[in-house]
């Protein structure tokens, strides 16, 4: 399945499935660097940070902020802010630590993927 993206006027393919893979790894990375963070507002860094190209929408981003709270992996504070209320999301100890982890398995990946896309007509 792919999502097309208008983007500066061009279009672009991103494969959901390429993303449900790294949404873990990318949130987890954005709290390690961010501290305390609510949902939008890790929607609106991703947004910004990929210059929009990946559009995250509240129905993928709080499923792994639920699994990652379940997994103990992030501590929740509810605030309220201009008559509305926010869960922020802050990573735990172990949360740091898994932060590393999987960021240096997505790096891994990312340069062993790196070299199909290189490869050249013949192997």
């Amino acid at each position: 399945m792919y999502k097309f993206l208008i983007y500066d006027s061009l279009l672009y393919m991103i494969s959901t499935e390429l993303l449900k893979g790294s949404l873990t790894t990318i949130t987890l990375k954005l709290l390690s660097l961010n501290g305390s963070m609510y949902g939008y507002d890790i929607i609106r860094k991703v947004n910004i940070l990929t210059s929009g190209k990946i559009k995250l929408t509240i129905g993928a981003i709080y499923p792994v902020l639920h699994k990652l709270k379940k997994e103990g992996l992030v501590n929740i504070e509810t605030k309220n802010f201009k008559k509305r209320t926010r869960i922020y999301y802050e990573l735990t100890k172990k949360g740091n630590s898994i932060a590393i982890e999987k960021i240096n398995e997505l790096n891994e990946f990312l340069e062993v993927v790196s070299i199909f896309c290189h490869l050249g007509t013949t192997i």
